[in-house]
C-alpha cells in the first residue's frame, strides 16, 4: 500500500516516525511518503518537506507567512496527486491539514487522522467539517473520544505513543551523561522553553533570570532539533547555564524538576515523573485571540487529562520572574514533589498502555483491506 503521511512539528516528527515503523512491520509492501522531519526519513519514509519550513506560531506569525502557506498548500495537493497514495494519514497540525484533508477527500483519497486536531479546545463546530473529510480518527487522549462521542463520530481511543517512545529508549548513566556534558555535581533543573524561535524567545529570559536565585542547582538548556546552538547563544551567557541539544529524554531522564513551555513537553516531563511548572506566553494579540476562543480550564495536557490542577499553570502576565521563582521554590519541597509523584503515576494509567502506534497502524491497514 502507499501512505502519504502530513506532520508538522517536532513532536508530529516522532509520533510519525515511530507510525512509520509500525506501518512497514504491519505491511510489507508499504510505500511512505511524508512531511514531517529528520526522524520520519530515518523511520524510512521519504521526506517531501520538512516542519522547520512552516514552523508558524500564533494567529500574527500565520498571518503575516500566509503567501508562503498557500504555496506549500498547493504543492502539497500536486504532490499528492502525484504519488496516488491508498491513504493520507495526518497527524495534529490542524491549520494545515483540514484545508488538505477537504481537499483529499473530495478527490477520493481515503482520509485519516491520527492525534486528533483540538477541537476539543476551541471551534467545536470543526467536528463537522472533520465528521465530513476524516474517514477514520485515531485519538491518543482518553477525553478526546468522549468529546466525540457527544457529536456522534466513533473514534479509535489508541493510547499515548509518548508511553512508547519513553519505554523504548535506551537508558543512559547519570555519571556518563553528566561527564559527556561537563555538568556540575548539582541537581539538575531542566529548561524546556519550546521549539519555535516566537516562544524560545518570550520564555528562556524568564527562566533564566532565576539563575542566581536557586545557585545550589544546575540549570540546563534543552535545545530543540529544530533550532541552531547560534540562537540559543544570544541568551545564554551565564556560566552556571549549560545548553544540550536534542537530548530531552536524556536530560529529563537526570533532572531534579524543570520549567516547561506548555505542549506535548509537559506530558513528556510528567511521564519521565520530573516536577515541574508549566509557562506560556505568546503575543498579546494571539492572546487574547485564544482566550475568547479556548474552552478549556487548563492548557497543559497534564492537567487536562487528570482534569485538575497537577502542576501550576503560569500563562501571559502570570509568567514572570516572581511568581517562577515561587513555583519552582514550591516543587523542590518534598511534600509537594511526593504528591505530584503520585498524581503522576494515575495520569500514567490514564493514558492506556504501550502500543499505541502499532495500534494505529494495524488500524489504518485493516481499513484499507476491508
Amino acid at each position: 500500500m502507499k501512505y502519504y503521511i502530513l506532520a508538522g512539528e517536532a513532536s508530529g516528527d516522532l509520533h510519525g516516525s515511530n507510525l512509520i515503523k509500525a506501518l512497514l512491520n504491519v505491511d510489507n509492501d508499504a510505500d511512505i511518503r511524508c512531511w514531517g522531519g529528520d526522524l520520519m526519513q530515518d523511520a524510512g519514509g521519504t521526506l517531501v518537506k520538512h516542519y522547520k519550513e512552516r514552523a508558524f506560531m500564533g494567529f500574527t506569525e500565520v498571518i503575516m507567512n500566509l503567501s508562503k502557506i498557500f504555496k506549500l498548500i498547493s504543492f502539497c495537493k500536486s504532490d499528492i496527486n502525484s504519488f496516488k497514495p491508498d491513504v493520507v494519514v495526518f497527524i495534529d497540525n490542524s491549520g494545515f491539514n483540514l484545508r488538505i484533508a477537504k481537499w483529499a477527500k473530495a478527490q477520493g483519497y481515503r482520509t485519516n487522522y491520527y492525534i486528533s486536531p483540538q477541537v476539543w479546545a476551541s471551534r467545536a463546530s470543526r467536528v463537522k467539517a472533520i465528521k465530513r473529510d476524516i474517514d477514520k480518527m485515531f485519538v491518543i487522549l482518553p477525553f478526546v473520544k468522549s468529546f466525540y462521542k457527544k457529536y456522534d463520530y466513533d473514534v479509535d481511543f489508541v493510547g499515548h505513543p509518548l508511553i512508547d517512545a519513553i519505554a523504548n529508549r535506551t537508558p543512559i548513566n547519570e555519571l556518563e551523561f553528566r561527564k559527556a556534558h561537563n555538568l556540575e555535581n548539582k541537581p539538575i533543573i531542566a529548561l524546556l522553553p519550546g521549539s519555535r524561535k516566537q516562544e524560545i524567545t518570550k520564555m528562556l529570559t524568564v527562566m533564566l533570570s532565576l539563575i542566581d536565585d536557586f545557585s545550589e542547582y544546575q540549570f540546563v538548556v534543552a535545545g530543540a532539533p529544530s533550532q541552531d546552538f547560534e540562537f540559543y547563544k544570544t541568551f545564554i551567557n551565564n556560566k552556571n547555564v549549560h545548553f544540550i541539544p536534542n537530548k530531552t529524554y536524556d536530560l529529563l531522564s537526570v533532572s531534579y524538576a524543570a520549567l516547561v513551555t506548555s505542549g506535548t513537553a509537559t506530558l513528556e516531563t510528567a511521564l519521565f515523573k520530573v516536577p515541574q511548572v508549566v509557562c506560556y506566553k505568546g503575543s498579546a494579540i494571539s492572546y487574547h485571540i485564544a482566550k475568547r476562543i479556548i474552552t478549556l480550564k487548563f492548557i497543559s495536557l497534564v492537567n487536562l487529562v487528570m482534569d485538575k490542577e497537577v502542576v501550576t499553570e503560569l500563562i501571559q502576565n502570570d509568567f514572570n520572574k516572581t511568581r517562577l521563582k515561587a513555583e519552582l521554590t514550591k516543587i523542590l519541597d518534598t511534600e509537594e514533589r511526593h504528591n505530584m509523584y503520585l498524581n503522576y503515576y494515575e495520569l500514567e494509567q490514564k493514558l492506556g498502555g504501550k502500543g499505541a502506534s502499532e495500534k494505529t497502524a494495524r488500524l489504518i491497514y485493516n481499513h484499507l483491506m476491508s
